[in-house]
């Protein structure tokens, strides 16, 4: 290790603070002062110098805000004071009775308040000791919370530390608590359901939903692949309020760095209360995240204090809540739309009715379980909902003398509308899909993800090549990219010869990657990666695979019945074996080296928990299933070993809760042969 000196720790110290600057910049105000690139160059010099003089890393440093373990299980923590829920009120006159009533138990004719967003995520208490972030807890009961603190530590706009001259001259003390608002953005929430759906996954309702799992998440990286964002609005002092008003407190945090919504006024009494209520239903709808009404406090807290609680919530604070945005319509007919994942989606086409400011003429009925349990029918007035993050969807049936109910009941298709091809919905699931895997509706994304650098590694081919092969009708299924020619390329915009040749290059290229590489290509749902590369060593051959039975895809290593069924299906599709003896037409590897795995631990389960002395998690898993197990992330009654190493966390404890049986990594070597 190179020697520290003190200007190092200096050079360091000025990088680390110039991080700190530009990451307040970006993330707290919406104001970057340079590029991406330019703070990707930053953050690499400062990890690059802390790996080199491993001892100056501190727990504030920008490179600490994703590391370390996974959290085992959930960790519980009490909160200072309740973290009490709001009454709602949802007019202007129930408003005005509870002024009514804080100005009578207060003796006063008029009450300043403070007026805020009512914004829609989840509550999160952040706890600093000397000014250092120690804890993050979720709301939970409002006495005890799940400690969440590797997760809170990745959210960019949360401050890691504050300086204490910064505290000093805020008057915030060394230790303190922060409460506020997680939350979502909805570009972030869009972006974030994409990804889901192409992969094949259950997307999350709505920003709040998506907030909360993944707060929640056991893995701090995959809450740091997600863009929460944090909104302060409180300060506390073990469990009191510090500051004589509650305006003062959000100054004091905003000063502070913290995030403090910019859509906040102090006002004077009732009649500006409801003026900035009205001003602020008008900017809905351009709010870059989701709100659903406003919380109006009083703003001093000598007289929070006075006024006090109920049984569940302040008598000091209310939140008005902003009219669901909706409105009643009839269903003139039911379409089905095919989505980039082969997901049919029901949508009732409507008369139209303006929601929101919006004309509203079409809504979605999500899928065909939806549909019973609303009883929709064709010809039905319906009450329609219109949210900001999601397209308007149908929430009831109107039954009344005014309205009267449809006859014309809907099925789902049998073949996709849009390519005749098979639909399938799998057992114990929600959706049908189409299973052809040249389907138009999903073409592109079906080529942007086999031309991938992980897959097919066809590099060049990206979003703009793509959109303009799949536009101009050059490519409709994957097997038409090995069938390109030069001349088809020159006649796209901003080719030339050379580029051309280079793509063509790179499709030649691709031709020698192995088997797995065209397996996990092909898109078959629920296959990824790993499970490409343990059916390309189980069968050792396409030809093998597609005509695998159920019951023989079972026996490969991580396949469970939901898996092979979709394997099954894929294959059991005409276009798609079409599909796969073009590519082998192409020239693709369709044979591979078949691995016989070990037998020893054949049906076995284990679990891994803790840090291994002398193997890694992957090196230890690597082990076990070359030996035939199969390795968990969860202990249950059906896990016959759970190998601890050092700082075993709650699977441990849940091992011993059930009986299942602990053993050391000599021991797994020795199981394992």
């Amino acid at each position: 290790m190179a020697t520290v000196t003190k200007d190092l720790e200096r050079k360091i110290e000025v990088l680390r603070d110039k991080i700190r600057h530009h990451e307040y910049r970006y993330y707290v105000l919406d104001a970057p002062e340079i590029t991406d690139a330019e703070f990707d160059v930053l953050m690499n010099q400062l990890k690059q110098l802390e790996n080199e003089h491993s001892v100056l890393i501190t727990p504030d440093s920008p490179t600490q805000r994703v590391g370390g373990k996974a959290r085992e299980g959930v960790l519980k923590a009490r909160h200072s004071s309740p973290m009490l829920s709001l009454d709602n009120t949802y007019s202007e006159d129930e408003l005005r009775n509870w002024d009514r009533r804080v100005r009578e138990l207060s003796g006063r004719k008029e009450i300043e308040y403070v007026c805020e967003l009512k914004l829609d995520g989840m509550s999160l208490a952040l706890h600093y000791e000397d000014g250092l972030l120690v804890r993050g807890i979720t709301r939970g009961d409002g006495t005890t919370g799940e400690d969440v603190t590797l997760n809170v530590r990745t959210v960019r706009s949360i401050p890691l530390s504050i300086p204490r001259e910064k505290l000093k001259k805020t008057g915030i003390p060394a230790d303190f608590e922060v409460r506020g608002e997680m939350l979502m953005p909805i570009a972030a929430f869009r972006k974030m359901n994409e990804e889901r759906e192409q992969k094949g996954l259950s997307v999350f309702a709505n920003p709040r939903n998506a907030t909360a799992g993944t707060v929640r998440q056991l893995e701090p990286s995959i809450t740091a692949q997600r863009r929460l964002d944090y909104f302060s609005y409180m300060l506390l002092k073990d469990g009191q309020t510090h500051f004589d008003t509650h305006w003062k407190t959000l100054n004091a945090l905003d000063a502070a760095g913290f995030k403090v919504n910019a859509s906040r006024k102090l006002v004077k009494n009732f009649a500006e209360v409801w003026t900035f209520i009205e001003q602020e239903e008008t900017r809905r709808e351009k709010l870059p995240y989701e709100i659903d009404g406003i919380v109006v406090k009083v703003d001093s807290t000598s007289l929070q204090e006075e006024l006090g609680y109920t049984g569940k919530a302040p008598r000091w604070a209310i939140a008005y809540k902003y009219a669901a945005r909706s409105g009643i319509t009839k269903i003139e007919e039911i379409i089905v739309q095919v989505g980039r994942t082969g997901k049919l989606t029901p949508v009732a086409i409507l008369k139209p009715v303006p929601i929101g400011g919006t004309t509203v003429s079409r809504a979605t009925l999500h899928n065909m379980d939806e549909i019973v349990r609303l009883g929709v029918k064709i010809g039905d007035w319906v009450e329609v909902e219109r949210g900001g993050d999601v397209i308007p969807k149908v929430t009831r049936v109107v039954e009344d003398k005014d309205h009267f109910r449809g006859h014309k009941s809907f099925h789902m298709p049998e073949r996709c509308p849009v390519c005749g091809g098979h639909v399938v919905r799998t057992e114990g699931e929600a959706d049908h899909r189409c299973v052809n895997a040249s389907c138009p509706a999903k073409l592109r994304e079906t080529i942007l993800h086999f031309a991938s650098r992980g897959i097919m590694n066809i590099d060049g081919m990206g979003e703009a090549l793509v959109n303009q092969l799949t536009e101009r009708g050059l490519v409709k299924n994957v097997a038409d990219i090995y069938e390109l020619t030069r001349e088809d390329l020159l006649s796209l915009d901003r080719f030339a010869d050379k580029s051309a040749q280079n793509i063509l290059n790179e499709i030649g290229n691709s031709k020698k990657l192995p088997l797995e590489r065209v397996i996990y290509g092909l898109g078959i749902r629920f296959v990824g990666e790993r499970t490409a590369q343990f059916l390309a060593e189980h069968f050792g051959s396409m030809d093998a695979l597609m005509n695998a039975k159920e019951e023989e895809l079972l026996e490969v290593n991580e396949v469970g019945p939901r898996i092979a069924e979709s394997i099954a299906e894929f294959f059991q599709e005409p276009e798609n074996r079409e599909l796969v003896e073009r590519l082998r037409k192409a020239g693709l590897k369709f044979t591979g080296k078949k691995r016989e795995r070990g037998t020893k631990l054949a049906g076995k389960t284990f679990v891994l928990t803790g840090t291994l002395a002398h193997y890694s998690r992957d090196a230890a898993k690597k082990l076990i299933e070359e030996a035939g197990g199969r390795v968990s992330g969860s202990v249950s009654k059906k896990t016959d070993y759970v190998v601890a190493g050092d700082e075993a966390g709650s699977k441990l404890e849940k091992a011993k809760e059930l009986g299942v049986r602990v053993i050391g990594e000599k021991e797994m070597r020795e199981l394992a042969g």
